[in-house]
């Protein structure tokens, strides 16, 4: 069956473009070209598209650059894809050469096709409603872009913050039930000295508040844009009264406290703030990483690891093995700090390859931190719900180590002296003695004085305030 098409034109020549597309020529060359993920660009940078189309026509009209008529269809075909239309008509592959002149043009032609049949044309009628001399009015990719991508990872990277302040929420509950349990601490992997997990889930914690804090502080550079600057930052072809305006009425569409550079020119070339929010994740990353390596370390067994810890079962671990169980919860959230490593190394390089007055490479930035923020929001989830909230501890098995550790030597240390304590200590692990037995044994100090030196709980509690 033949589909109905319509004819449109561009420097390159000319094309078929279906009759029912709101897209045109640019989106369709822009998909032919690049067939790189097989993913459009997401939701939310669609509607923040969307929200600047509406407040540049907005601003436009108020200039008296864009008449009554076209400014509200612009805004009508702009509320439509805002509240979640028209979607699937945005083509153009994520990553893409350009600087992201092809999701611009998309949205231009999506915008002004649909403002065009509002107005009662056809679509690809340019005449009506063009997509650069109306919807792009006053404005370039270079700004656009940006500022479009800078609002979609300030929304992104909340969403983010808001799963991590649920997880520290849960430590801090976690910590405040294991405050009475103690266990015995490692240091490289060897005997330590006791700890409470009140202290082991209240560091997790303190952590991810750090982490937290870099994030919000990263976050709040995505506010900054240069929009107004257009082409290279100077401003071109914008009017005084579109650039009085065009910043504030973004702000009131989106409800984000936007404003403008005060060096458009610098905004527009330096992408510093994206390596600033790409370090950010992947250092929360990388914490919860090590988090969920002690995690998987603490409940490894039931028999043939530390076993101090239980975790929520939450499938079969074997196809071959009945009734193995793995920290499946832990190994994902491992896995995707390793990728966030990646991503981080992506967005690092792009911002170093910039050239002269404009970065091309803010498509693979955007690409590698949305994915990086959702990637890691919905990591956080699964481990907070499915594994932090239920795990469990084994007090006695943690209370048999403490007591059968030759570590305890370092309580009784000040008493005895360092050198007496190590032979203890070799003694004690030699022969499997109990330290405390030993050291009554050979007459160093009367059961008393190391039932007193040897308090566990107070041994953890050296400094005053602590959790």
């Amino acid at each position: 069956m033949s589909v109905s098409v319509r004819m449109e034109s561009d420097l390159a020549g000319t094309l078929e473009v279906p009759q029912d597309a709101y897209y045109g020529i640019h989106s369709l060359r822009a998909a032919e070209n690049f067939p790189i993920t097989g993913q459009r660009i997401p939701d939310a940078l669609i509607v923040n598209l969307a929200r600047i189309k509406k407040a540049c026509a907005m601003a436009n009209a108020s200039a008296g650059v864009l008449d009554a008529e076209k400014t509200k269809a612009i805004c009508s075909a702009c509320d439509e894809v805002i509240n979640g239309q028209l979607h699937d008509q945005f083509i153009v592959d994520r990553i893409q050469g350009g600087a992201g002149t092809s999701t611009n043009m998309n949205a231009n032609e999506v915008i002004a096709n649909r403002a065009i049949e509002i107005l009662g044309g056809q679509k690809g009628d340019y005449s009506l409603v063009h997509p650069n001399d109306h919807v792009n009015c006053a404005q370039s990719t270079n700004d656009v872009y940006p500022t479009a991508i800078g609002m979609t990872l300030y929304e992104t990277a909340g969403q983010l913050i808001k799963v991590l302040q649920d997880l520290i929420a849960t430590f801090e509950e976690r910590a405040a039930t294991f405050d009475n349990v103690i266990t015995l601490g490692r240091t490289q992997l060897q005997d330590a000295v006791p700890i409470r997990f009140g202290q082991v889930f209240s560091a997790y914690s303190a952590v991810m508040r750090r982490e937290m804090r870099r994030l919000k502080m990263a976050q709040e550079e995505m506010l900054c844009i240069n929009l107004g600057g257009t082409a290279i930052g100077t401003g071109l072809n914008a009017s005084p009264a579109y650039l009085q305006h065009v910043v504030s009425l973004l702000s009131d569409i989106s409800g984000m406290a936007l404003y403008r550079s005060e060096n458009c020119v610098d905004a527009t070339q330096n992408a510093d703030r994206y390596v600033a929010l790409s370090a950010a994740v992947k250092g929360c990353g990388a914490s919860l990483s090590k988090i969920c390596n002690d995690l998987r370390l603490l409940s490894s067994g039931p028999n043939g690891g530390f076993g101090d810890i239980v975790l929520p079962s939450r499938q079969n671990g074997s196809s071959i093995m009945p009734g193995k169980v793995n920290p499946v919860i832990p190994e994902v959230v491992n896995q995707i700090a390793f990728r966030l490593i990646g991503y981080d190394v992506t967005v690092t390089m792009a911002a170093e390859g910039g050239q002269l007055e404009l970065n091309a490479f803010e498509p693979i930035i955007f690409d590698s931190l949305y994915n990086g923020c959702t990637y890691l929001a919905h990591g956080i989830e699964t481990l907070n719900h499915n594994c932090i909230q239920g795990i469990t501890i084994n007090k006695e098995h943690c209370m048999k180590l403490l007591r059968q550790s030759p570590s305890l030597v370092t309580a009784l240390s000040p008493y005895i002296g360092y050198k007496e304590a190590c032979d203890l200590a070799k003694e004690a692990q030699k022969n499997h003695m109990d330290v405390e037995d030993l050291v009554i044994k050979r007459g160093l100090m009367s059961e008393n004085e190391v039932e007193k030196a040897a308090d566990f709980a107070a041994m953890t509690e050296g400094i005053p305030g602590q959790e």
